[in-house]
């Protein structure tokens, strides 16, 4: 007999979590969970890492859902007292349909006025396009769905077993072009790209063609990762149900490893950028600028220097070179002062001032404003995207 799905409410101690500068995938610098487990099932998902899914038996994940039902109420008391960013938020699995938390959350960050950023695999998201728009108006929305197969894949029988009570991804790509036709931001997280499955060249472009149909402005791919008691639960399960998947990543992931070894992923990488180029859409994530931001040149140039770490690893540059891009980052997100400030006022060796900026970067910063100035630059993602077969409504 099936397992039957069991609910329960609690209040939790505290919900924000706060992350020392915003995450270079998503731009996110807080996040707050409403619920703990899903009811989704993915075999491989990361959230059954133990610091996600604290359970004492992991195959409780999908059955034992955790309401934090006193989340809105702490929500609002943390952001009253945090500087505004972006805040990952929302989980629209089947409990929030009776439970409706995201929706109250997403309804303080309409009052204190947070951009949010949502990373979905149902069109239950839809329900609360009210808030998403009025939210967006006022400053900043980014709804990602989590695809990572179409139902014309080679093996997307294989791949929907794994992703268990997912919505198909018909219903995803739909979603994700209504929120389109909003002006909302939105993309794919194609995540994970299982090996054997999802990294095939049929998949890939079918996945990067279909985000640019529905109105996607960018493709996030990654690696499967695993770690603790994740690990193990997917490789045991695998090891029953697909034993040659398992032989695939026992051989591709080698002992203790979160990532796969080799090259492999970065031709996969190479590959996603390509067929996003084709297709006129990013394979990274816009960061947005809200209204009348002080330090918005300092997040262009953080854009513009993770967007070139990223180029350096896809061509395989030694770790020294790109620590410098990485460092120099970290040293302009965490600077108080605009660095268009600090150029007039100093000059380049203002710019050479800041930690971790040496010649060659401050020049690339030093152009970066020039550009900006000249009217030659502008938020990337105020760019629509070019090639997208998408029309708004």
């Amino acid at each position: 007999m099936p397992r039957k799905t069991e609910f329960i409410p609690y209040k939790t101690r505290s919900i924000l979590n706060k992350h020392k500068r915003p995450d270079h995938w998503f731009w996110t610098r807080y996040t707050a969970a409403p619920y703990i487990g899903c009811q989704h099932g993915c075999e491989f998902c990361y959230c059954r890492e133990n610091k996600y899914a604290p359970y004492e038996a992991i195959e409780d994940f999908p059955f034992v859902i955790k309401i934090k039902e006193n989340a809105p109420i702490l929500l609002r008391k943390a952001l009253n007292k945090v500087s505004k960013d972006m805040i990952a938020v929302g989980d629209y699995q089947p409990a929030e349909k009776k439970y409706k938390i995201s929706r109250k959350m997403l309804e303080v960050c309409l009052d204190l006025n947070f951009p949010v950023f949502i990373l979905e695999r149902s069109p239950l998201v839809l329900r609360d396009l009210d808030l998403l728009q009025e939210i967006n108006k006022r400053t900043h929305v980014s709804v990602l769905f989590s695809i990572i197969h179409t139902t014309q894949s080679p093996h997307a029988d294989r791949i929907s077993s794994l992703e268990r009570l997912a919505p198909s991804p018909d219903l995803r790509f739909n979603a994700m072009e209504k929120i389109a036709s909003k002006g909302i931001q939105t993309g794919i997280c194609f995540m994970p790209i299982l090996p054997g499955l999802c990294d095939t060249r049929e998949n890939i472009d079918q996945v990067i063609r279909q985000c640019a149909d529905h109105g996607g402005q960018f493709v996030l791919a990654s690696p499967l990762t695993m770690a603790d008691q994740q690990k193990t639960y997917f490789l045991s399960y695998l090891k029953e149900h697909d034993p040659g998947l398992h032989e695939l990543i026992l051989r591709l992931y080698p002992p203790r490893s979160y990532g796969p070894g080799g090259s492999t992923w970065i031709e996969t990488a190479l590959l996603v950028r390509e067929r996003c180029k084709k297709f006129g859409i990013r394979d990274r994530m816009p960061r947005p600028i809200f209204t009348n931001e002080k330090r918005a040149l300092n997040k262009m140039a953080v854009e513009y220097l993770v967007e070139k770490l990223y180029a350096m690893e896809l061509d395989r540059y030694p770790d020294y070179k790109m620590w410098a891009y990485r460092k120099t980052a970290w040293s302009v997100e965490d600077l108080a002062q605009d660095i268009g400030l600090v150029y007039k006022q100093m000059g380049l060796k203002g710019l050479e001032s800041i930690q971790h900026v040496g010649p060659s970067i401050g020049k690339i910063l030093e152009q970066i404003i020039i550009d900006h100035r000249n009217n030659m630059m502008e938020p990337w993602q105020s760019k629509p995207p070019q090639g997208s077969n998408f029309k708004s409504s």
